[in-house]
């Protein structure tokens, strides 16, 4: 069953303030939303410390202690508030649910305050360790959470047995990706609706079965 849009949650402050208080969850608070801000108005290249520290009242060793640095607030700033947040649906029919799935995806990339996130993470946080390893862990955890869409359209016989979940998900989000990241094109519901609808007519011809896209150029040849 799909979650109500509203539910993926973009007020940084009501999310961050559930958490227990102590004068230490109430530093990591001010912080986070700081960044944030930060993100939201000036984008990675103008993301400094010292902005950090001015709009959260704190100092700057308060941040080096704790985060080391502008990659550890990033680390922490997107895993508190955008790995996480996925409607994933479940309406019985896998060419709906891979197109909601896109409208998923579209909302995650064009929100304010998780668009920032993501647009910092993958288009101009560099490769550092702890970045890269974060993108992995975003993929991952992505993966993980629609994955059902996929296991259950095959259990169903709406795919073919041995469907590559993987290349199924990766195709449904990265034209968007690609979009917002590399072409600089505003994204519409439109292009997630025709992403998941490629993919899913893709899906039912077998093209992600590994060998079938193979297997199928050489039939046409």
């Amino acid at each position: 069953m799909t979650r109500p849009a509203g539910e993926a949650r973009e007020g940084t402050v009501d999310r961050a303030r559930s958490r227990p208080g102590g004068r230490t969850a109430r530093t990591r608070t001010a912080v986070l939303d700081a960044t944030v801000a930060e993100l939201v108005e000036r984008g990675y290249g103008g993301l400094t410390i010292d902005g950090v520290a001015a709009r959260a009242g704190v100092t700057r060793p308060t941040i080096y202690r704790r985060w080391g640095g502008l990659d550890g607030l990033l680390v922490d700033a997107v895993e508190t508030f955008a790995a996480g947040q996925a409607d994933v649906p479940d309406t019985g029919d896998v060419d709906e649910d891979l197109r909601l799935w896109a409208r998923s995806i579209l909302r995650t990339l064009t929100g304010p305050v998780s668009g920032a996130l993501i647009r910092a993470l993958f288009g101009g946080a560099g490769d550092s360790p702890l970045v890269a390893e974060l993108r992995h862990r975003f993929w991952i955890t992505r993966v993980a959470l629609v994955r059902p869409v996929v296991d259950r359209a095959v259990e169903r016989g709406r795919l073919p047995e041995g469907t590559d979940v993987e290349e199924v998900i990766r195709h449904v989000g990265a034209p968007l990706y690609y979009r917002m990241l590399v072409l600089g094109q505003p994204l519409t519901p439109e292009a997630a609706d025709l992403a998941a609808a490629v993919t899913a007519a893709a899906a039912h011809a077998g093209i992600f079965v590994p060998g079938q896209a193979r297997l199928g150029g050489a039939a046409r040849r």
